[in-house]
């Protein structure tokens, strides 16, 4: 059996002027995409808030917030990082929490957190161009790929939010940054 070659060709652009054009277009030109993506993140968080979410719901709040962390780390917004580690641990509490209830139920400072990173989110996305939300996309699946993320895990055994029953799922997954924008290791 012949040993597989290494090499992987690279992806051929057909107009590459255009590419790089579209690249540096502000999001907010692309209204209808925008308005549709701010819509489906926005009935993530109210399906929330209403005790209706699903996994599907959590997985697009997620989503949120990692693009969110991401472009803090490419320096859109990076006075609100303390904002950003609240969320985090928000997301990390309900996702947790609903292994043990098998629902997904914020507090009422959790919801605030998420609401605020909700806002930041929009805010980031008005004042960005495609390509930083391209570089952001590149940036958390290198951090899934190299695992360099932190799980949702269930809460010990011990825990008195622990009734007894469980919800059986995969984890969902928060990526963490390597290093703040400052330069310093977390």
């Amino acid at each position: 059996m012949r040993k597989r070659s290494k090499y992987r060709p690279k992806p051929v652009f057909v107009n590459p002027v255009a590419y790089v054009i579209e690249s540096v277009t502000p999001v907010a030109k692309h209204g209808g995409y925008l308005l549709t993506l701010k819509i489906r993140n926005h009935q993530a968080l109210a399906a929330l808030t209403q005790g209706k979410a699903t996994r599907d719901d959590m997985n697009q709040l997620l989503g949120v917030f990692n693009i969110a962390e991401a472009l803090y780390v490419m320096g859109i917004g990076r006075e609100y990082g303390d904002v950003l580690a609240k969320a985090k641990q928000a997301l990390l509490e309900i996702g947790s929490k609903s292994y043990v209830t098998g629902r997904y139920t914020p507090t009422g400072p959790q919801m605030q957190d998420l609401n605020i990173v909700m806002e930041l989110h929009d805010a980031q996305l008005d004042l960005c161009v495609v390509g930083d939300i391209e570089r952001a996309i590149k940036m958390v699946n290198e951090r899934e790929r190299t695992g360099n993320v932190t799980r949702i895990t269930r809460p010990p055994a011990n825990s008195p939010s622990d009734t007894g029953d469980t919800a059986t799922s995969k984890p969902n997954s928060l990526t963490t940054p390597t290093t703040n924008p400052q330069g310093e290791s977390p």
